[in-house]
């Protein structure tokens, strides 16, 4: 039986998360919380929830041993969860189907939605296209120009990109437009938020959405590895994908839980999106949790080579697994992402999603200083096809 039960019923995990919003938004998470307490272990629902992930998704995503790449190193195993596979090529397209499913038994018409890679603007356009509903994506002018295949996806799915242009033009300045709707538009619009950040119900419930990529990893691991991980590594920018696979492990105290932030150009150089190494306690969009800011309080700029991570905040429940001692947070730089970014693709034939180079990179870094009968597992959270650009400009190609 498990024996981690956070959130409590307000949300928090210890001092962090919550439900700081105004006073036009409390109604819809209210009524928002009601249906998903409603909904949460309906029968009817987990089972239209399974259908969709086995196949609209693709589900189970299997686990692939880099049996190549373990070799070379010398040190632990590393094995990869496949999200890379899922449709539309990343894990985002599993918590967009638990959260459509909800909006649709709430009668929203019109979905929103934020993005900065913009897999999780896919992923929400390829649902509300599967459902045929209205569906408006806030994306960061940058993150229009980082991510302008992901942006033509969207179109393509039938979605509205609205580009901001305010801020760094990033995730938290689309996260901030998007909240602006859905106060304005709050009876027909349903908002799906693509990480573990936002006020609750939202960390909760992506979590629970996402926590199928760590259920899915409890039953094959000891089928294909022998036994469950030694260590369990994620790209963390809001979170998601870690949460997703920490979450069911939580209670299994021998794996060890390693997220990875984003170091950009050094943590040094304050050009980076390490808010548990760097950040202050204090709330962003709608919850209490680590964020970068200055001295007066105010939200400083971020920066990564990967348009996913670079968020000033992180979900509330990795502030708290780091508080608590149950997660470990590192760092991992541009360039050390990049090489491992090349290193996968040459080694293993996988072209990995920026985010996720960042977890590889960890990974090369730990496996050899381990012995060879340890077994490191990597959320492989995306494929890399979005992030062909971004390599390209950052290695001196002209495409």
């Amino acid at each position: 039986m498990n024996s981690y039960t956070l959130p409590d019923p307000s949300g928090h995990f210890g001092q962090f998360g919550g439900s700081f919003v105004g006073e036009t938004l409390v109604h819809a998470l209210d009524e928002l919380c009601q249906a998903y307490d409603k909904y949460r272990d309906d029968p009817e629902f987990l089972a239209e929830f399974a259908y969709e992930l086995k196949h609209f998704v693709g589900r189970p995503s299997p686990v692939y041993h880099a049996r190549r790449w373990s070799e070379e190193l010398g040190g632990a195993q590393i094995w990869f969860k496949r999200e890379d596979l899922n449709h539309t090529g990343a894990h985002k397209i599993n918590n967009c189907i638990g959260q459509i499913l909800l909006a649709r038994r709430m009668g929203k018409k019109r979905i929103i939605a934020e993005t900065g890679a913009g897999q999780h603007g896919v992923a929400t356009a390829t649902v509300a296209a599967r459902y045929g509903l209205e569906c408006v994506v806030y994306m960061g002018s940058e993150d229009v120009r980082r991510q302008a295949s992901n942006v033509y996806r969207m179109k393509l799915l039938g979605a509205t990109v609205v580009p901001v242009e305010s801020g760094s033009r990033t995730l938290k300045d689309a996260l901030n437009e998007a909240m602006r709707d859905w106060v304005t538009n709050v009876e027909d619009t349903f908002y799906i938020i693509g990480t573990v950040a936002g006020p609750h119900p939202y960390p909760m419930m992506v979590r629970d959405f996402q926590a199928v990529i760590g259920k899915e990893c409890l039953d094959q691991m000891p089928q294909e590895a022998g036994r469950q991980p030694d260590y369990i590594i994620a790209a963390v920018g809001g979170g998601s994908n870690a949460m997703g696979i920490f979450h069911p492990y939580i209670d299994h105290a021998e794996v060890a839980l390693l997220g990875v932030e984003a170091a950009g150009k050094g943590l040094d150089s304050g050009a980076h999106s390490a808010s548990l190494n760097r950040g202050r306690v204090g709330v962003l969009h709608g919850n209490r949790t680590y964020v970068l800011q200055n001295e007066d309080g105010n939200v400083t700029e971020t920066h990564s080579i990967s348009a996913g991570l670079d968020y000033p905040g992180v979900g509330p429940e990795h502030a708290w697994l780091k508080e608590a001692g149950r997660a470990t947070y590192a760092t991992i730089d541009d360039q050390q992402a990049l090489k491992a970014f090349h290193d996968c693709c040459r080694i293993e034939g996988i072209m990995p999603a920026l985010e996720s180079s960042h977890a590889i990179a960890e990974a090369v870094r730990l496996a050899p200083t381990l012995s060879k009968d340890k077994i490191i597992l990597i959320s492989l959270s995306g494929r890399g096809d979005k992030d062909m650009h971004t390599v390209a400009e950052y290695s001196g190609i002209q495409l």
